[in-house]
């Protein structure tokens, strides 16, 4: 009999230096949730905890780190401690933020995840908030922030309603070149779709939990009344104009081979991919899903369900992407004839998927995901 699988609640890190707006786009996630229970871990530096009291009460799980910052940890078991708290069953949450101080370096933040022996936890990437309005002050005072955003999974640059079209454009342009692949999406009070970040959690009528429903309609409503254009939600009907969703499906079986080189080679502006892979005679048993992330990659081998359709479903999203391109990438990583389950270079085929999956599901535990994931170079060095 298989065991359960352990539910895994993404982790994103929200970075960016003092004033680029990192509270006011978590606030903005925290009142546009749709239902959606958001953990917080504040990273203060400092004694007193602005950020902390900003936030307090928006959710019904707020963790507040209080002095120090939290990269300057010896090693992961401080932040293993606080994630432990939030990744209880009782907790009921869909997604963990961990708001950073504006003196964090956020790789060390993303070491410390990636190191974590919680096997409730998810990478959920790197968010690095920009100011459009200060941005070349703060690289020349903060010189760091090259390498942050070299980094970074996703840049938000933000506050772009105080800059001209044409230095919007130089910033979008410098921001990308310093970013490399990373997405980056142009925001306003830090607006941006909280769907970037995380999945919408869907309940059952009744299931929210009312400590937070009541601060989500007052500050939707605060929101509405600061902004004349609101419609009642929030902005988040002209949100996804910021960034692209391109969905994928295929009744064929992909080649190991070259889906692990599409995914090595794809294109800039990619932030998420999210589905499940079928890779016909490279494992008959079971389908993958796959989780990506800026550079991080993991799949995880679920056993078909009786009865159930052998398709390759896959949701893409992020910025400046070539839709038509990644639907013809993706077509070309369809098997052109079915191989023989037995023959050895089916197996080998599938030792580049294989390096992406978790231990226990390596040893024929396809759903226990308690290990350690296999991150790509890219990731590890970070």
């Amino acid at each position: 009999m298989t065991p359960p699988r352990i539910p895994q609640i993404p982790v994103v890190v929200l970075a960016g230096f003092l004033g680029s707006g990192k509270t006011t786009l978590l606030n903005h996630l925290l009142r546009n949730r749709a239902g959606t229970r958001i953990g917080v871990i504040v990273n203060d530096f400092g004694a007193i905890e602005i950020d902390a009291m900003t936030v307090s009460g928006q959710v019904g799980s707020t963790v507040s780190l209080g002095n120090g910052c939290l990269c300057c940890a010896v090693d992961a078991s401080e932040l293993d401690t606080f994630l432990e708290t939030l990744t209880r069953p009782s907790a009921r949450l869909d997604v963990i933020v961990i708001e950073a101080s504006g003196l964090a370096e956020p790789q060390e933040l993303v070491r410390m995840l990636l190191a974590s022996d919680n096997p409730h936890i998810l990478y959920g990437g790197l968010v690095e908030v920009v100011d459009a309005a200060e941005f070349d002050a703060t690289r020349q005072r903060h010189p760091e922030l090259d390498r942050h955003l070299a980094v970074a999974d996703l840049v938000v640059l933000n506050k772009t309603d105080r800059v001209g079209e044409a230095e919007r454009e130089r910033l979008r342009a410098t921001v990308a070149e310093l970013s490399g692949p990373a997405a980056v999406i142009p925001a306003e009070h830090g607006r941006i779709d909280p769907e970037l970040l995380f999945d919408p959690a869907l309940r059952p009528d009744g299931e929210e939990m009312a400590g937070q429903l009541s601060f989500e309609d007052l500050l939707r409503q605060e929101e509405c009344d600061e902004h004349e254009q609101c419609d009642g939600y929030g902005h988040a009907d002209h949100l996804h104009a910021a960034y692209e969703s391109v969905d994928f499906t295929a009744d064929v079986p992909m080649d190991p081979r070259r889906f692990m080189a599409f995914l090595d080679s794809r294109p800039e502006g990619l932030y998420r991919i999210k589905g499940f892979v079928d890779f016909g005679a490279g494992d008959r048993d079971n389908t993958y899903a796959l989780h990506a992330v800026g550079r991080f990659l993991r799949f995880v081998p679920r056993p078909w369900a009786r009865g159930e359709q052998r398709l390759t479903q896959l949701v893409m999203i992020g910025a400046g992407i070539d839709a038509a391109a990644l639907h013809e990438g993706l077509a070309a990583c369809r098997a052109e004839e079915e191989p023989q389950p037995d023959a050895p270079d089916t197996e080998r085929a599938m030792w580049g998927v294989l390096r992406y999956v978790p231990e226990p599901a390596r040893d024929g535990d396809a759903e226990a995901g308690e290990a350690e994931v296999d991150v790509p170079e890219a990731t590890a060095e970070v």
